[in-house]
This record gives structure tokens, C-alpha cells and sequence, in this order.
């Protein structure tokens, strides 16, 4: 299990590393075109004053990868007392988040589970969309992203950020290109939001899983060594046990044979 989540995690960093240029260049197209549109405010980059929160919570669908689900839950579980008094709902992704929310009576509005190892975007569609709904129809004022981010194999950090509404970062002194628009920048920022929506999700499930694989492998690493030690410690009672058996042993027969012979004489 090892060799196989180390090979895993190589994997998913590549998936990781392979969304980037796309996501870059579609961070520089929303930072053209909100300069352009500067005058429309579409809803998702506009602030609402409720705290109503739902959360899109990425979980892994399995166990065995030490405390990093717990990690993740415990911290979106605190998150949700401190900052919105625990009347948060959930869209969850991966099996570990929903059966706890589950067993904690929390509400769930949509899940999706049992992904495979490098996903496609199609297979979280449907809870992108369960939570811009509920966006959408006014049940939530801001939709939280909580996943636990790759850092290196031996660190995952849970982290909790808003996903909307959408903060444009700015440039960071890069000159924009001069594109010319067709239909209007209004236009494209309408159907460009929802997909930078849904590419944010898909790089944090991304992430979660390059987290799952490391946090995996260390786990049965730490269980090989574990096992290797209560092996040779086992090995050296038995021996132990066996020596003093033997000793025992020779010990009745010396003593036996020494009995003898003073019968004898």
C-alpha cells in the first residue's frame, strides 16, 4: 500500500501541475474583463450582508491515511462554531465528510463520492452546481471551500477560504493584454465566473487527493516500521522463552543423571 499510494501521489501532483496554466490564464481573462466591465457588478462578486454559510467540504472516500480526515474535519467543524455558530450546510465531496456530518445531524445538501484516482471536472459538476443554487436562490449569503492543501509528502494543511463570493486577485504587474471582445465583456464574465467557480473546486479536490496519497503512504510506512519492531520484539521473547525452556531442560537432566549415579554408588 505503500509503493502504490507513493505512486498515486506522484500522479495526482502531476494532475495538480497540469490544471495550473489553465487556471492562470483564466484568472488573467476575469482580470481584463472586470477592468472592462467596470461598471456591471455580476452577483457572484458581490458581498451580501448575511452570515448564512454553506460549505463545500472534499474529504477523502477512504481510511487509512492517518489523521488527515479528522484534521480536516475538526477544523471545518470549528470554523463553523466560531465564525457562523455552527448553522452551516454542506455540499460534501468524498465519503468520509458525509457519513460524519451524518452521524453529527448536520445538513447535507448534496454529495458526491467514490471518485476515482485522477477525476475528471464532469464528476463534480453536479455539487458545483448544488451549491451555486443554493447561491442562486438566495438560502446561502457566501459559499465556503474546505480541503486540506499539499504542502510536501511529510505536511497537509486543512484550509478554509471563500469561494463566493469570488475575489479577482489583481495583478501583480503584469500588463494586460488588449482583447478585443465578442460578445461583450459583461457577457464573458457571466459565463466565465461560474467555470472559475468550478475549476477552484476541482484544483482543491485535486490537491486533497495529492494529500490523501502522501498522508497514506507515511501511515503504512510508520505501520511497516511499526510492525518490523513488535517482529523483532516478539522474535527476541520467543528466543528468550526458548532459552530458558532449553536451560530448564538441561538442568532436570543433569540433575536427574546426578541423582542416579548417587543411587548407584
Amino acid at each position: 500500500m505503500q509503493v502504490v499510494s507513493a505512486t498515486k501521489m506522484r500522479r495526482a501532483q502531476q494532475a495538480v501541475q497540469a490544471t495550473r496554466p489553465y487556471a492562470e490564464k483564466m484568472v488573467e481573462v476575469l482580470q481584463t474583463t472586470s477592468r472592462l466591465a467596470t461598471e456591471y457588478r455580476h452577483p457572484y462578486l458581490e458581498r451580501r450582508e448575511g452570515d448564512r454559510a454553506l460549505m463545500v467540504l472534499i474529504t477523502a472516500d477512504k481510511g487509512l491515511c492517518g489523521a488527515l480526515n479528522a484534521n480536516m474535519l475538526r477544523t471545518a467543524t470549528r470554523y463553523a462554531t466560531e465564525r457562523h455558530r455552527g448553522r452551516v450546510r454542506y455540499v460534501t465531496i468524498g465519503r468520509k465528510g458525509r457519513d460524519l456530518l451524518a452521524r453529527l445531524g448536520r445538513e447535507v445538501v448534496a454529495e458526491v463520492s467514490n471518485l476515482r484516482d485522477r477525476p475528471g471536472i464532469g464528476a463534480i459538476l453536479p455539487a458545483v452546481r448544488a451549491a451555486l443554487d443554493e447561491y442562486d436562490q438566495g438560502r446561502a449569503d457566501l459559499v465556503l471551500l474546505a480541503y486540506t492543501r499539499w504542502v510536501s509528502t511529510l505536511r497537509q494543511e486543512p484550509v478554509i477560504r471563500t469561494l463566493v463570493p469570488i475575489e479577482i486577485p489583481p495583478g501583480e504587474g503584469r500588463r494586460p493584454g488588449d482583447y478585443l471582445y465578442e460578445p461583450e465583456p459583461e457577457a464573458v464574465l457571466d459565463e466565465l465566473l461560474p467555470r472559475y467557480v468550478e475549476t477552484q473546486v476541482y484544483q482543491a479536490v485535486l490537491e486533497n487527493q495529492a494529500s490523501e496519497h502522501s498522508a497514506r503512504m507515511i501511515a503504512m510506512q510508520n505501520a511497516t516500521n511499526a510492525a518490523g519492531d513488535m517482529i523483532r520484539s516478539l522474535t527476541l521473547t520467543a528466543n528468550k522463552v526458548r532459552q530458558a525452556t532449553i536451560t530448564t531442560e538441561l538442568m532436570e537432566i543433569v540433575s536427574g543423571a546426578e541423582a542416579l549415579r548417587g543411587a548407584a554408588r
